[in-house]
């Protein structure tokens, strides 16, 4: 436990999405301790992060709030600063990933947030506010999806070839360290060429160009891969699944390509071929510990400082566009205290 902070005095910045002429708009915003929502426990903030989710809500381009006004940023790390329950006291360091922040719950991007007590994790002890913030939810849920594949038993470290598809992104990027680091042969698919030694230092062996799984493929080809994490979907999903060998499975947790699925079930009843989902939002407290714990054990601090980018948040707003372009690369923290 650290000094606690003390609350707010004086109003405090926050990026907040309202409803502009019908469209959800994002601006910077001062707000006060009267401003926020009615919850337990009220934690300073000084990290955040930025996820594809977040682009899409601060960029306006996916309709990712459902209650407006909405202060965006689905994770945070900071100090409790008060609370109304015992299992939470002032200075204790705390995370929030998912819950429903920037869509129902008011989110990470405040230097001050009232949150509910059941959606706080405390902060593992081998991470710093910032480190977890470079994790966050992308690769929180980086590591759901390896447990996902390891629990499923279809793989093994050494035997057969792992598939991350959007590599260079915030899944995809820790996934990579994640298996690298676990022993499994991992390749990474990615439509930028520029990203190939920046993935290799992350642990990558082999690549596959983006466009090869892009397009409309056979219901069954060629089988290659043991496991794989997709954070695509569409055409992408449908084409692993298709390529994935005898008994294997997909984690897929993402859907940048699009959300529908062109496939056939041939993979599934021919090659015994598992379709995993993995959701981080409102996955349980015991999922949470066990993928933190899983992150703390396996996850190489020196990979995780190289694929991290920090920003103020200020660069919020150029950054969701960014991210929704694709044109980021791993995983970028917001200093927000």
């Amino acid at each position: 436990m650290s000094a606690a902070p003390t609350p707010p005095t004086a109003d405090f910045e926050a990026l907040v999405i309202r409803d502009v002429e019908g469209k959800p708009r994002a601006g910077f915003e001062r707000l006060t301790r009267a401003d926020l929502p009615a919850n337990d426990v009220l934690v300073e903030i000084s990290h955040s992060s930025l996820n594809y989710k977040d682009g899409l809500a601060v960029s306006g381009k996916g309709r990712i709030a459902r209650r407006l006004p909405m202060v965006a940023g689905i994770d945070l790390a900071g100090t409790v600063v008060e609370s109304k329950v015992p299992q939470w006291q002032p200075g204790d360091r705390v995370i929030v990933n998912g819950w429903g922040l920037s869509e129902t719950e008011w989110g990470g991007y405040s230097r001050y947030q009232s949150l509910k007590s059941a959606h706080l994790t405390r902060l593992p002890e081998g991470f710093s506010p910032a480190e977890a913030m470079a994790i966050g939810t992308a690769g929180y849920t980086a590591a759901l999806c390896a447990l996902a594949l390891e629990d499923w038993g279809a793989m093994a470290p050494g035997q057969g070839e792992v598939l991350v598809t959007g590599a260079a992104g915030g899944v995809g990027t820790v996934a990579i360290a994640l298996l690298a680091k676990r022993g499994f042969t991992v390749v990474a698919a990615t439509g930028r060429e520029s990203q190939h030694d920046f993935l290799s230092g992350l642990g990558a062996s082999g690549f596959v160009a983006r466009s090869a799984l892009a397009e409309p493929g056979k219901m069954l080809q060629a089988e290659r891969w043991s496991g794989a994490v997709d954070t695509v979907g569409s055409h992408t999903l449908a084409n692993v699944l298709a390529q994935t060998v005898y008994g294997g499975a997909v984690a897929a947790c993402g859907l940048a390509g699009g959300a529908d699925l062109p496939a056939s079930v041939m993979p599934h009843i021919l090659r015994s071929v598992a379709l995993l989902g993995v959701d981080s939002v409102m996955a349980p407290q015991k999922k949470r510990d066990r993928a933190w714990a899983y992150l703390d054990a396996h996850l190489d601090r020196a990979k995780l400082a190289q694929l991290t980018t920090t920003a103020p948040l200020a660069e919020l707003p150029a950054l969701a566009q960014a991210i929704v372009k694709g044109e980021t690369r791993g995983r970028y923290v917001i200093e927000i205290g």
